[in-house]
């Protein structure tokens, strides 16, 4: 570098104070942001700490023992006044070794026995951050699991700071960076060379390393020109100055965006363990799994280790069956497969899924990824299609449109197929079973999806796997069951992954169900008794809301009840039934009350482009918000986490109808302890469904939950809703005095 005009004197010693300047501002507003990261990881950290040491107090000393093989002297310890493991981990070698009995030996070996327990404690042991509200809604031991409340308020204050500022600080870093460190290694010399009198009094060889010093601080001029880092910093300092909003307001933008808040926090620190990613697999494919490249360079959103993985399954084993619990972010991994196959050239993906969930397809798509969604559905349908065959992207159809929907042109120009709420194609006569299957035969990658792969029957599930991959269908035995689940685990591994949501999203607030039983009015239980001497099993269902006088319902007078609580504590409420005149019973009594707002109801009958929209409008209202929907419209496909409070107004005659519906509330991003109030009415259709059901609930926890499925002797499980009902309306009449009346019976819903 030339040396500069620049001589010792004021202007040499104003360019060293504004490098200087420049350099240090730049370092600041890198400090405050990597500020942030570390508060947030010693909050964390701390209350880990805080955590295990709770953990090793309830430790008996001489339960240390079983840690190690080793014969310890724990007697002597407890002479000395050690009680527990956490009294151990706070002493020295020195201080066990003191006591009489004990040597060194022993104190070594019991300190990293106590080591080794907490570290073990302490890989279960994760933040959880909780709304005041909720503290005192749930048993004591959920509340000893959250953050202390001055801090759970710190730790939501950095983590929204951390998230306006980092999309503005890192493109810049590296020049922030850059900049600081360089200036920062050459600012002393410069400063002697700035001034005569300095200069005056250090060696030859050091004046001319100042003077280099200060022509190399004039020579960045032209790299601050063209990067614009004074203004940038500039722009920086004033964000990194600006007040937090108040906490009330962080506190509900953790309620609507919890998802974005508990991602960051994991990227800062991990939280779960790697294992729970696996949903089951055999050590061998998961390990092949795991180690399968993912390109995220096309995404929008950061993946949670669990996800990462599940993308990664989908990838490696080509056509699989994702059966992820509701709630774990199906959707976001199906996104980063596609997102993968583009970033490596494919260009043509499809997805097939209900209308209800369609626009929350197109969304998603766009939101978290760089793909380009086309809707091929509804007005402009043709268009779209064919801008989809043309420009290419993600194709997003119903399983009705998609028998209108063309392929795009050449072999293998389907990057990948998704099939949402797979459940829907589980009867290969079904026409739309047969137009999915015809569009798997034209890619190798088809990823099916459903929380729920089994609603009736094990069958189901097997017809699923077949579609995928027939061979592993044909290969399991006949009579597997008899095997144990562990042997049809194996077998189905290279199709099928499951992971449920306490192995996964372990920040996951509480699921608090409560089943309020009310007692029926005179009018009411006249009215049930009606339905049954009619052996109307569907109107049995519905009779506690049918009433001349709504107020004569005892299970409308407790929903009034619950949606009050919950409007004075700050929750937003989800009201779910099968029946269409319940809705409109509950729509028109909620709406009446001074401190609740209604939303809906949402139906069938809404088209599946408003339904998004009700759902939004629902979220963005205030607390005491009530949404009434249909359990199977507003179950299926849709985030509704911003609710809190759950209301069943009836049971439902599968095991997952409530279970889905439960988790568009309970899933990934909430924030807030979910009560769940299931309406019931004793000795009656209530109390039969769901003594009925109880097994049916039994075999899909035993196997399907469990990434598993029996195929031998499926139809002794079986449990259809025409039966069901039946079932219940013979012992209904019985129990009442009435003769069996078949004609006409309702099995139908």
């Amino acid at each position: 570098m030339a040396a500069p005009a620049l001589r010792p004197g004021p202007e040499a010693r104003a360019l060293v104070v504004a490098r200087g300047d420049l350099a240090a501002r730049a370092a600041g507003v890198l400090t405050h942001v990597d500020g942030l990261v570390a508060r947030v990881a010693q909050i964390v950290l701390e209350d880990r700490a805080r955590k295990v040491d709770a953990e090793l107090a309830t430790v008996a000393i001489e339960d240390l023992q079983g840690v190690t093989e080793t014969s310890l002297r724990l007697t002597a310890l407890a002479a000395g006044g050690y009680r527990t493991a956490l009294d151990v981990s706070r002493a020295t070698v020195a201080q066990l070794d003191a006591l009489p009995g004990v040597g060194p030996a022993t104190a070594r070996s019991v300190l990293a026995a106590v080591a080794e327990l907490a570290t073990a404690i302490g890989e279960t042991k994760h933040v959880r951050i909780a709304f005041a509200a909720d503290r005192g809604r749930v048993p004591s031991h959920a509340r000893d699991t959250a953050l202390p409340a001055p801090l759970d308020t710190e730790l939501l204050t950095a983590l929204a700071r951390l998230q306006r500022l980092e999309p503005e600080v890192e493109p810049h870093r590296a020049d922030l960076t850059t900049y600081a460190r360089a200036v920062a290694g050459r600012l002393g010399d410069a400063r002697r060379a700035a001034s005569w009198w300095r200069s005056a009094f250090v060696t030859p060889r050091a004046r001319r390393a100042a003077r280099e010093a200060l022509a190399w601080l004039d020579g960045w001029q032209p790299w601050l020109d063209d990067t614009g880092l004074p203004t940038t910093v500039a722009e920086l300092e004033q964000r990194c100055a600006a007040p937090d909003p108040p906490a009330p307001e962080t506190w509900a933008d953790y309620e609507r965006h919890g998802a974005r808040y508990l991602t960051l926090l994991e990227r800062i620190v991990p939280g779960a363990r790697d294992e729970t990613a696996f949903g089951g697999l055999a050590a061998e494919l998961a390990q092949r799994v795991a180690a399968h490249p993912l390109d995220t360079s096309l995404l929008h959103v950061e993946l949670r280790g669990y996800q990462g993985f599940g993308a990664r399954f989908a990838l490696n084993q080509g056509r699989v069956l994702l059966g992820d619990e509701m709630g774990l972010g199906k959707t976001v991994q199906a996104i980063a497969v596609m997102a993968d196959r583009a970033a490596a050239g494919a260009t043509h993906f499809l997805v097939v899924c209900p209308a209800s969930v369609l626009v929350g397809w197109e969304r998603e798509v766009a939101a978290h990824s760089r793909l380009v969604p086309h809707r091929v559905h509804g007005d402009g349908r043709d268009a779209a299609a064919q801008r989809w065959r043309t420009d290419g992207g993600v194709g997003i159809t119903t399983y009705e449109g998609l028998e209108h929907v063309a392929p795009p042109d050449g072999d293998g120009s389907l990057g990948l197929l998704v099939v949402d709420e797979a459940h829907y194609v589980k009867n290969p006569r079904a026409q739309r079973s047969r137009l999915v299957a015809s569009w798997a035969e034209r890619t190798w990658r088809v990823l099916l999806m459903t929380g729920t792969p089994m609603h009736n029957r094990l069958e189901e599930f097997l017809e699923l796997v077949r579609l995928l991959q027939p061979e592993v269908a044909d290969a399991v035995p006949r009579h597997a069951g008899l095997a144990g689940p562990e042997a049809f685990r194996r077998a189905v591994a290279p199709v099928y992954l499951r992971r449920n949501q306490e192995d996964v999203l372990v920040e996951l607030p509480e699921l608090v169900a409560v089943e309020e039983w009310v007692t029926p009015t005179a009018a009411g239980e006249r009215a049930y008794r009606g339905t049954v001497a009619r052996g109307s099993f569907m109107a049995m269902r519905r009779a506690a809301f049918a009433l001349p006088d709504p107020r004569d319902s005892a299970k409308l007078e407790r929903l009034l009840e619950i949606v009050e609580d919950a409007a004075e504590n700050g929750h937003r409420v989800v009201v779910y039934s099968w029946f269409l005149d319940v809705l409109d019973t509950v729509a028109r009594a909620v709406a009446a009350h001074p401190l609740a707002t209604v939303h809906g109801p949402l139906t069938g009958a809404v088209p599946a482009v408003r339904r998004q929209g009700i759902v939004d409008e629902f979220c963005a209202d205030a607390p005491g918000a009530v949404l009434v929907a249909q359990v199977q419209v507003g179950g299926v496909g849709l985030n509704i986490q911003a609710a809190s409070v759950v209301v069943l107004c009836e049971p439902q005659l599968t095991p997952t109808a409530e279970d889905q519906a439960i988790a568009r509330v309970h899933r990934m991003g909430q924030v807030r302890t979910v009560r769940v109030h299931r309406l019931l009415e004793p000795d009656g259709v209530d109390e039969r469904i769901r003594e009925l059901l109880a097994v049916k609930r039994r075999t899909f926890d035993d196997y399907v939950r469990e990434s598993s499925v029996a195929a031998g002797a499926l139809q002794a499980v079986d449990v259809s809703r025409t039966d069901l009902a039946r079932e219940v309306v013979a012992q209904e009449q019985a129990r009442l005095g009435y003769g069996a009346v078949w004609d006409g019976l309702e099995a139908d819903g």
